[in-house]
């Protein structure tokens, strides 16, 4: 479209030009009216005399422009004596190829106009198929998504293909640009030739006003072409070169609404399918007992584990955005992000291992009743479903936010079994109490010897902390921490390695960190013993392996049965939920 607007507005300047000149030239008049051989009298608005002698030299049949250049071109005024039978004469025949220049241009039009009849606004779009400009018509630009783009005709702006391949046989004002496609040009291109994952080939014929760039393929190049731009070819690994693989899955799959489909070139997709289906097995077969609860939660509440998938869905983004904005908060981002996937991906093999177990059930409860054979039979119907169109790609989404929804809803189901259990903990601590503990009217935290019995914090004896309340702790922690940091230093290159250091120190000297304090938290050793410096400086440690393997050292508190982390493993630790009365301060 800007080519149109730019040759509209030259063509009015040019008419603007001529209408001024011939005005001009109409008020010059002669001081006397002559009368040609063969014309008759001159009207009295004819031209004067003036500008005669230049007029005089022009052919007889001289174009218009042939007025405008002598008018221009003429430095000096007319002479005072001139022969007025001769110049008025040549004025008269000058007129007369105006005039009929005037009267016959509507004929003339169409072929004057002729390389600039793209201008007329007509632009050739097409989404979902190719498009193709014959050799005899011209449009502004000619552009197909999900297709290929041909021009055998004249282009006046720019030939675009997306997902598919762009050709330009013929000449093109501006551009020939193709993305996840191949771009073929033999005719002449004004400004670049493009190809983002295709090849690009260029004809003998081909004539290149800018430069040439290929983005992961291939530039073939015939030896008559010429490029009067730059020529930049940047590859990519992998099977980027030729991208026909991705092209058939856009037009076969993703255009239909769909994951799969039974189409030539579409093997590689079966592939991806088969593998993540393997690994979803593989999953089953390591943690049978996740599977097996949050299928349990499913059948028993499947009510409100939609609605925390629906919560999920709809909170997270807000969430992680807050956090974002607050500063402080980002530290979690990565955490939430991980913790997410995480839990889809488990979340998948849940609803897989709960759809196939529609069909175990049958058979009884024996070794095919175990969730990998129900995650198997049920990931084979899903790829089958996967290329129904519309509701393939539905599926997989819904499927994907419903196994989400219901791991967190287990996950909360456990957190509150953990907080509603009986504390135990609070034991006398009188080795040579009675057999009988304590005597009639003392309380349960004195001995027989009337000495109150200090509470023991025992990871033996208290209830374990779950996952979520010792994420709450940690985000106190991260926040307390990254105001300290923003007030002091204002930077946080160093703030995992303070993070680390700071619960280091509050657990050798407090057993917990501010954050563990307030949820009422302790990280107590496995054979009870205090925790020296070792046992501290080790678990510190161990919380970078927990971090760096995508968090899932932090997150297997959620589906551990000891309710450890692997920094907890490494250190020989656990966190234990504190009894109320019982200080963490001491």
């Amino acid at each position: 479209m800007k080519t149109s607007f730019r040759h509209l507005f030259l063509g009015a300047a040019v008419a603007l030009f001529f209408t001024l000149t011939r005005a001009a030239l109409a008020q010059d008049k002669p001081p006397a009216p002559a009368t040609p051989s063969g014309q008759g009298p001159v009207p009295p608005v004819e031209p004067a005399a003036a500008p005669a002698p230049a007029a005089a030299t022009a052919p007889v049949a001289a174009p218009a422009t042939a007025v405008v250049s002598e008018k221009v071109e003429a430095p000096k005024p007319a002479p005072a004596v001139e022969p007025a039978s001769a110049a008025a004469p040549e004025m008269r025949r000058l007129d007369q190829p105006v005039e009929s220049s005037r009267k016959t241009a509507p004929a003339g039009s169409k072929d004057a106009s002729a390389p600039r009849r793209h201008s007329s606004g007509d632009e050739r779009i097409a989404v979902g198929h190719d498009v193709h400009l014959a050799k005899d018509e011209a449009a502004d630009a000619v552009v197909a998504v999900f297709g290929s783009a041909t021009s055998d005709g004249e282009v006046g702006d720019a030939i675009v293909s997306v997902l598919g391949d762009a050709r330009a046989n013929g000449p093109v004002g501006d551009s020939a640009v193709a993305v996840l496609g191949s771009t073929y040009v033999n005719g002449k291109v004004g400004d670049t030739v493009v190809a983002v994952l295709g090849n690009v080939e260029l004809g003998p014929e081909a004539d290149v006003g800018g430069d040439v760039v290929v983005v992961g393929g291939t530039l073939t190049r015939d030896p008559k072409a010429v490029v009067h731009g730059d020529v930049s070819n940047v590859a990519l690994p992998g099977l980027f070169g030729d991208v026909g693989w991705l092209r058939s899955w856009f037009y076969e799959c993703l255009f239909y609404g769909r994951l799969l489909a039974f189409k030539p070139g579409l093997a590689w997709a079966w592939m991806v399918g088969f593998v993540a289906l393997g690994l979803y097995v593989l999953i089953a077969l390591a943690f049978r007992r996740g599977v097996e609860k949050c299928g349990q939660t499913l059948e028993t509440r499947p009510g409100y584990s939609l609605l925390t998938a629906l919560l999920t869905v709809l909170l997270s983004p807000v969430a992680i955005v807050l956090l974002i904005v607050t500063g402080v908060g980002i530290f979690l981002v990565p955490f939430i992000a991980a913790g997410m996937f995480v839990a889809a991906l488990f979340g998948k093999v849940v609803i897989l291992a709960w759809i196939g177990r529609r069909f175990t059930k049958l058979l009884g409860d024996g070794p095919l009743a175990h969730p990998a054979v129900g995650t198997m039979i049920g990931g084979l119907l899903m790829l089958l479903l996967y290329t129904v169109p519309v509701l393939g790609i539905l599926l997989f989404k819904l499927l994907g936010w419903l196994g989400m929804g219901v791991v967190i809803y287990t996950l909360i189901l456990v957190t509150k079994r953990d907080r509603s259990a009986p504390t135990a903990g609070v034991v006398p601590v009188a080795a040579g109490a009675m057999a009988g503990g304590t005597l009639p009217g003392m309380t349960a935290g004195e001995t027989a010897a009337g000495v109150a019995a200090p509470p023991l914090v025992s990871g033996s004896t208290l209830p374990r902390a779950g996952f979520w309340i010792r994420t709450a702790a940690l985000l106190l922690d991260v926040i307390l921490l990254g105001i300290i940091v923003a007030l002091t230093t204002g930077g946080g290159k160093l703030a995992l390695f303070g993070l680390a250091t700071y619960g280091a120190i509050m657990w050798k000297f407090k057993g917990s960190t501010i954050g563990g304090i307030i949820c009422g938290l302790r990280v107590v050793r496995l054979d009870d013993r205090p925790i020296d410096w070792g046992t501290a400086i080790a678990r510190a440690l161990g919380c970078f392996l927990s971090l760096v393997v995508m968090f899932l050292g932090f997150i297997w508190v959620a589906f551990d049965n000891e309710k450890q982390s692997w920094h907890d493993k490494i250190a020989g630790t656990t966190v234990v939920r504190v009894p109320k009365g019982v200080s963490l301060l001491t």
